[in-house]
């Protein structure tokens, strides 16, 4: 889940916790808005624990890298 959709079930859960006074039968609407809104925030908890680990700078090998030298070739002719 990323950052947008976590923000969204957040603004909906919130919508339909305080918003809304509107009564369905057999189905509490604070209760489903409660619900959206804790998991925005568990989606946004653990996006955010992702992406800080994504964003850890690795360290380079201390190992030089191993060059190849290229020699272009002028005595072979082009194919027509």
């Amino acid at each position: 889940m990323g950052i947008g959709t976590s923000i969204f079930l957040l603004a909906l859960g919130a919508i339909l916790t305080f918003a809304v006074n509107a009564s369905i039968g057999g189905l509490d609407l604070d209760v489903v808005g409660w619900i959206l809104m804790a998991a925005g925030v568990l989606g946004l908890i653990l996006t955010t624990l992702v992406w800080g680990r994504r964003r850890q700078v690795v360290a380079a090998p201390e190992e030089p890298v191993e060059y190849r030298r290229v020699e272009e070739r002028r005595d072979v002719t082009p194919p027509l």
